[in-house]
């Protein structure tokens, strides 16, 4: 794709402008860094246009917090871009191995019924489902639901998917899909997570 120009055309019928404002589904998936940070980057993007985002993490504690997160709600209440809304889902069950598993899945697909009402409101021109991937890979929240909602979504929502082990149907369903690759990560040789790189 040299100079940002597409290298097939689509005979669609659709304009180039109409083509450019088409509703995206991303999906960022694979082992290595970066998958959260590559959605918070477009956050920031969306923020800067004046548009509504929508941040949901699904895996995530509660209790982190997260630099992006300050940062984007700083950044929403500034008055000089979109709005920024932060909802964390659940506490952290991924990570924390306590109470009942069954409760943390309750919440996943309560947020996820948000995220549905959200996206049929038109809440948001941005939703980032941060490590959504996995609620659905625990069969917690059903594929075919997240597929069928995605494709009816009014308006033009642009929504981004996080996370490990994206569904092939989620990828083939996606519009951009990039997979993270781990080549090397200071946690191989023992190293815990760093202030300012991983929070």
């Amino acid at each position: 794709m040299p100079q940002g120009k597409p290298s097939v055309v689509p005979e669609d019928g659709l304009t180039t402008r109409q083509r450019r404002t088409r509703p995206l589904v991303i999906v960022h998936t694979g082992p290595g860094k970066g998958k959260s940070t590559a959605a918070f980057g477009t956050a920031l993007r969306a923020w800067n246009q004046g548009w509504p985002v929508g941040v949901f993490q699904f895996v995530k504690s509660a209790k982190w917090r997260v630099g992006e997160e300050r940062a984007l709600q700083v950044l929403g209440r500034s008055g000089e871009g979109g709005t920024v809304t932060w909802h964390k889902m659940g506490e952290g069950w991924s990570w924390i191995q306590r109470g009942d598993q069954e409760d943390h899945a309750a919440d996943a697909r309560e947020g996820w019924e948000q995220i549905k009402r959200d996206l049929a409101a038109e809440t948001y021109r941005l939703y980032v489902l941060d490590e959504f991937t996995y609620p659905i890979k625990w069969g917690w929240i059903d594929v075919e639901d997240v597929l069928a909602a995605l494709a009816a979504r009014p308006g033009s929502q642009h929504v981004v998917i996080t996370g490990r082990d994206a569904h092939p149907d989620l990828v083939a369903a996606a519009d951009l899909v990039t997979e993270m690759a781990k080549v090397k990560h200071p946690m191989d040789a023992g190293q815990k997570g760093q202030r300012g790189i991983e929070w």
